[in-house]
């Protein structure tokens, strides 16, 4: 079933789009979809689309193999993605030496939201999709979530819906387009090209999406498992408005309290950081410049940690993660019927925001987070980003800096929701997203690892590559639900 909403018309000229997203996000209840059609709709998708996952051994994966003296777990095109083995060195302040599997997928894939007026206010086209490592099979994913081997048609089957919106024949206005990375301690070198794109055309709907404002995509936000990670990367990438907010906008926004202090610190001007912008570049810069990463691949079979059979993939200690084979069907999916690798996490992760006020103005903590998937050694990431069960049995010294803060915070924590990663690689991938006001005085002492930075700021590095992990942008996606 196909259903065509009237056309729009041109964009209007009196705004600017931070504002123009500013208006959307204010719309909470719709103007395409009204709350309660959306929870009509969602209620058939998840009755209708069903996907049957099935663990198998990983020597039994269809058109998947282990090289000679089982070095990497490939596919048999050469494509989608590998299992390698990593020998991994930091050296420089906190060296360090160890191995692990990383996934490789060169591949740039496109993450993409198309957009659209209605009534004059910005929607986003929503895809309900499955993915076979996703916990709660059905989430809402960008329109357009897929790799290159996908859209290229190397499986064999059908078409990516709405990618022409995305191609370089587009005749569609680009709003955003930047090139982002992944989680850097279990991709090598993986990035995405995160889009947002608005049309004026008419777009036959398809009936598994779903035109949504940002107001009722950040409200959203607050539900477990609903927002899929693909589709919170995205957001992030908005260039929401800092400063020339119309009056309408000005007087809806909370005078006080967490969600005021949020506003400020998202308009704040430079001076009103602890740090300058360029202060923040220079730390970052320094934190790559003094630490070196090399990864130096090694065969599957040499990792001295890990136990390779022909069912998986396990560390010895049972922490990190392991690698498992799954065999899926699903008759939504461009390909019914597939086998494939997936990464399972041995705990759920815990992503933190800290925030504190600091001369007056909502500051948050962010960490130089160095990860050995990286192209560019290190990137700005939340306070706190870890799975604790690796972190179980060793000393206070050794365990993450404010995760023990974190985890006991009760009255003063904001948001505390969890939130899947990316289920197309991952299985049952969870974190617990958190943001919590922080009284903790060691918090406020400088740390070479440490920032205490603006929104506002955040939000200017969000628009250039390599700059905030895929963890922090998710997170700073979902401060929009605090609003």
């Amino acid at each position: 079933m196909s259903i065509i909403l009237s056309q729009s018309g041109p964009r209007p000229g009196i705004l600017p789009d931070g504002a123009r997203l500013l208006r959307s996000g204010l719309a909470t209840g719709g103007v395409a979809t009204p709350d309660e059609e959306f929870a009509a709709w969602l209620a058939r998708r998840e009755e209708t689309d069903r996907m049957t996952v099935e663990q198998v051994p990983l020597a039994d994966l269809r058109g998947w193999r282990f090289t000679e003296g089982y070095g990497a777990l490939v596919h048999d095109s050469g494509k989608f993605f590998s299992v390698e083995g990593t020998d991994i060195t930091r050296s420089g302040p906190n060296s360090m030496s160890w191995q692990q599997p990383l996934i490789d997928q060169p591949e740039v894939g496109i993450l993409g939201l198309l957009a659209k007026e209605f009534d004059g206010v910005l929607h986003f086209l929503m895809q309900a999709k499955i993915e076979p490592g996703n916990r709660r099979q059905l989430q809402l994913s960008p329109t357009v979530q897929a790799t290159k081997s996908n859209y290229t048609k190397v499986h064999g089957g059908a078409s990516t819906p709405y990618l022409e919106h995305f191609l370089r024949t587009s005749r569609d206005r680009v709003i955003t387009d930047v090139l982002q990375s992944e989680q850097g301690t279990w991709f090598l070198g993986k990035r995405n090209r995160n889009m947002v794109v608005e049309t004026t055309a008419d777009v036959p709907v398809r009936e598994n999406f779903c035109w949504l404002t940002f107001g009722q995509i950040r409200r959203l936000l607050a539900e477990p498992n609903l927002i899929n990670m693909d589709a919170r990367t995205v957001l992030a990438c908005l260039p929401m408005a800092a400063s020339g907010w119309p009056d309408d906008l000005v007087e809806a926004a909370p005078d006080s309290g967490f969600a005021a202090d949020l506003r400020r610190s998202f308009q704040a001007g430079e001076a009103g950081g602890r740090h300058t912008d360029v202060e923040i570049f220079s730390w970052l810069n320094d934190v790559r410049t003094e630490t070196d990463v090399r990864v130096d691949r090694v065969p599957l079979s040499a990792l001295r940690e890990w136990r390779l059979s022909k069912h998986d993939i396990a560390h010895r200690q049972g922490k990190h993660f392991r690698v498992i084979g799954v065999s899926v069907e699903s008759g939504r999916r461009e390909v019914t019927a597939w086998s494939q690798p997936l990464l399972a996490p041995c705990d759920t992760g815990v992503v933190a925001f800290l925030t504190a006020r600091i001369g007056g103005m909502l500051h948050i903590l962010m960490r130089a987070s160095v990860e050995p998937g990286f192209l560019d050694v290190a990137e700005l990431g939340p306070t706190v980003q870890c799975n604790p069960i690796n972190y179980a049995d060793a000393p206070p010294e050794r365990r993450p800096r404010f995760l023990d803060y974190v985890l006991g915070a009760t009255g003063n924590v904001r948001y505390d929701v969890v939130l899947s990663e990316e289920g197309g690689r991952f299985h049952h991938a969870e974190c617990r997203y958190m943001v919590v006001e922080c009284d903790a005085p060691e918090a406020l002492e400088p740390h070479p690892d440490f920032r205490w930075m603006t929104v506002r700021q955040i939000l200017a590095m969000q628009r250039h590559p390599n700059y905030l992990n895929v963890q922090a942008r998710s997170l700073l996606a979902c401060l929009s639900a605090l609003w």
